[in-house]
């Protein structure tokens, strides 16, 4: 069978983007190319985003080699295009209204109210953008649970919104659950110490465990603006022997700290556009308990089966369905193998490698391509995201 020819652009390749490039390539009867679009940001290449480009000669940068790069993308068999940030120019929108098989990777277009559709500017920009492709072989691979919404909003990829996300590579490997007989509950949270993480959820929460006399340990992991508040907020709980402000950390210190815990602490809002983090703790063997409203968490979790999930912006939910797991903590351990499972078996890289290889070459054969039945790949569905007066609150209060 010959080669199909698959051409990923995007805007630079990165810990989050490397293995699903790593399992394309390594698949059968694929010739695969990423074209990074722009050099990485300095601070990206501090927090140990950067990837030594040398090591993967499937990776062509558009900034040295256009020519080469425009070839790739409009005559690739099947053209990805991800976050260009309009780098690509003309390029992108003959690729888009070529009539071939091409995928778009988006994230919400309305995070911040899903009332900016209303826009007059809004709307021509995204009729340019996005509308007037919705009759091509265009397909959207929503990468959050909420995408869906705002696409529907102004009425793009109608049949062609497809489940996708990010593919962290957390490499499976086996470990103690906890089982209950060990009195200390070992927690973490990871991400960056900002409003929209509301690492403060976590601090607030070991003070109530702490009152309730449980045995546990909490380690954050992170560095931000918000830094100075949460070490104060440590210290006026008295907390100093309980959580470990830890500081940031390189992705693999970050996956080595997870799998020395039991559960992890997902506090985001709606502005969290996905969630790596998830996928990771769940990777980790953790039982994760985390917002319904951050992106990756309708995809991934299945409440009180693989996950724990708490109402959109809820302290008081995120608190009770902590207790509720300290209370009935043998619960712990059946959660976090269910997590694992859910990772090594679909939400990884090579199985969204293989879903789409997959479909596109039911599409390139002349046939009616399936959608996968969940996962990567499957259909994603509408689902309402916070609404107008939950947003401007929120909004309001971190301003």
């Amino acid at each position: 069978m010959k080669k199909i020819v698959v051409t990923f652009a995007s805007n630079y390749i990165n810990h989050h983007q490397l293995p699903f490039c790593m399992a394309m390539n390594s698949q059968e009867n694929v010739d695969f190319h990423f074209i990074q679009v722009m050099p990485m940001e300095e601070k990206r290449v501090e927090m140990g985003w950067s990837v030594d480009i040398e090591q993967y000669p499937f990776v062509a940068l558009w900034y040295e080699e256009k020519e080469k790069c425009k070839e790739l993308i409009l005559k690739s068999d099947v053209t990805i295009l991800g976050w260009t940030e309009g780098v690509l120019g003309e390029t992108e929108e003959k690729r888009l209204s070529s009539g071939k098989l091409t995928f778009r990777v988006s994230e919400r277009i309305y995070r911040e109210g899903q009332w900016k559709a209303i826009s007059p500017k809004g709307l021509v920009h995204k009729y340019k953008e996005h509308i007037r492709y919705r009759n091509k072989p265009v397909y959207l691979l929503c990468a959050g649970a909420y995408v869906a919404s705002d696409f529907a909003l102004i009425h793009s990829y109608p049949g062609k919104m497809l489940k996708w996300g990010y593919f962290p590579d957390v490499k499976i490997q086996k470990k103690d659950f906890f089982d209950g007989k060990n009195k200390k509950i070992k927690l973490c949270w990871a991400g960056r110490l900002i409003d929209l993480k509301h690492p403060e959820y976590a601090i607030n929460a070991a003070k109530v465990l702490c009152d309730k006399g449980y045995d546990f340990s909490l380690e954050i992991i992170g560095d931000g603006n918000k830094r100075d508040y949460i070490k104060d907020l440590i210290h006026s709980y008295g907390l100093e022997d309980k959580v470990k402000l830890l500081g940031a950390m390189k992705p693999k210190e970050v996956l080595d700290k997870m799998r020395q815990a039991d559960v992890f602490l997902f506090t985001s809002n709606y502005l969290e556009g996905w969630g790596a983090v998830v996928n990771e703790a769940m990777g980790s063997g953790l039982c994760t308990i985390a917002s319904y409203e951050a992106g990756s968490v309708p995809f991934l979790i299945e409440d009180g089966v693989n996950g724990i999930t708490y109402k959109c912006g809820k302290y008081d939910d995120f608190v009770e369905k902590l207790l509720e797991l300290f209370a009935n903590c043998g619960k712990v351990s059946e959660i976090s193998q269910n997590a694992q499972k859910t990772i090594s078996e679909k939400w990884n890289a090579e199985n969204a490698a293989k879903e789409f290889v997959r479909f596109s070459t039911e599409y390139l054969e002349g046939k009616e391509p399936k959608l996968a039945l969940d996962g990567p790949m499957s259909k994603a569905y509408v689902i309402r995201p916070a609404g107008f007066f939950r947003t401007m609150k929120e909004k309001n209060r971190l301003e």
